[in-house]
């Protein structure tokens, strides 16, 4: 039987754990920089209206890193985040101001189109072999010429009040598009944490020839994860065109770092195998903190790209030194082989032969 000694020990464990990991850091790194904000700007941070801004643009940061982090756990890259969202969301926009599409369908239509973007990748990188990265980035410049097809040189901005209203909507001065964001990631967490969809996910990403010898069809994993990848992007348009008064070829453009940036410094490993669904999120606050701060001391805004950039080089080299050293401390002649880092580990479940292709 498990006493309450045994139950307070393991909890002191986790918190331990829970206190060296990336995601404390992160969530540390935030609140110094909410409150050196707040006090540079003597409070007026912590206002309303502000909170209500910074967590309205917010939303988009989050969803596109945590598209991203799908992709990265199966060990693909999508190169087509930018391009694919900027494209969906001229999509919704054009249905509903030049052809008189309802809000709700064109929507819809929006962001299924986005998802089926997700699933053709996916599939053409199972059929052919070719590396995702080639895929990814020929479909991102498909979809950019779809894209100024689409809008052209104009701002598409006759689209539905009602949309418009529900982005702007934010009761208690907490916008809908950032609770939207905060569900898709709670969603996806239950997903890949709790489900066992996710967690063959995980370790097709992991240890691709240990899933194929379980029975797990890692073919079936890429196309899913850029299937969930496309619908993620979906819902980050739909936040974009909601929030913002106009779209055009314009918007995505921007998006390609950041939805690296957020996963990559979140703890996500770009070998596959490890999901940070918090900490991807924290990451997309540092970032929007540090966007913050560029408007808040009037900074040229090419050094946010520069910063993020910084972080994102530091994050891996340190996770690459961290590693060698556990790698050279495990075989260390007398020593027993350290234990998995957090962002390392396996999703602990026995899988069954589930056949099928391999």
């Amino acid at each position: 039987m498990i006493t309450v000694r045994d139950r307070g020990a393991q909890g002191i464990t986790v918190l331990r754990r829970f206190s060296r990991s990336a995601t404390m850091t992160l969530l540390c790194v935030v609140l110094v920089g909410c409150v050196a904000l707040g006090v540079a700007s003597s409070g007026a941070f912590f206002e309303g209206p502000s909170v209500r801004i910074f967590l309205q643009y917010l939303a988009t940061p989050v969803l596109i890193g945590l598209a991203q982090m799908v992709a990265l756990c199966v060990g693909q890259l999508n190169l087509a985040v930018g391009a694919l969202g900027g494209f969906t969301a001229c999509l919704m926009g054009v249905l509903m101001a030049d052809h008189g599409v309802p809000a709700g369908v064109a929507v819809a239509a929006g962001v299924l189109t986005a998802t089926a973007v997700g699933l053709v990748m996916g599939l053409f990188i199972v059929a052919t072999k070719i590396n995702g990265f080639i895929v990814t980035l020929g479909t991102m410049t498909i979809l950019l010429g779809g894209q100024y097809r689409l809008a052209g040189t104009r701002t598409v901005d006759g689209y539905s009040p009602g949309l418009r209203d529900l982005g702007r909507a934010a009761p208690l001065n907490v916008p809908l598009a950032f609770v939207t964001a905060l569900a898709a990631a709670a969603l996806l967490a239950a997903f890949l944490y709790r489900s066992t969809a996710g967690r063959r996910l995980l370790a097709a990403g992991g240890n691709p020839l240990a899933a194929r010898l379980s029975g797990i069809s890692t073919d079936r994993q890429i196309v899913l994860a850029h299937t969930l990848s496309g619908l993620l992007i979906g819902v980050a348009a739909l936040a974009a065109t909601a929030s913002l008064p106009g779209v055009n070829r314009s918007v995505g453009g921007d998006w390609l770092l950041p939805s690296f940036a957020a996963p990559i410094i979140g703890g996500v490993a770009l070998t596959g195998g490890s999901v940070a669904v918090l900490g991807t999120v924290l990451a997309a606050f540092v970032m929007r903190l540090i966007d913050a701060a560029r408007a808040q001391f009037s900074l040229d805004p090419s050094w946010v790209n520069f910063l993020i950039g910084l972080v994102v080089l530091g994050t891996v080299v340190g996770s690459r030194i961290h590693r060698t050293h556990l790698e050279k401390k495990g075989s260390s002649p007398g020593r027993t082989p350290p234990a998995p880092t957090e962002s390392d580990a396996q999703p602990a479940v026995v899988l069954p032969h589930m056949g099928g292709s391999r």
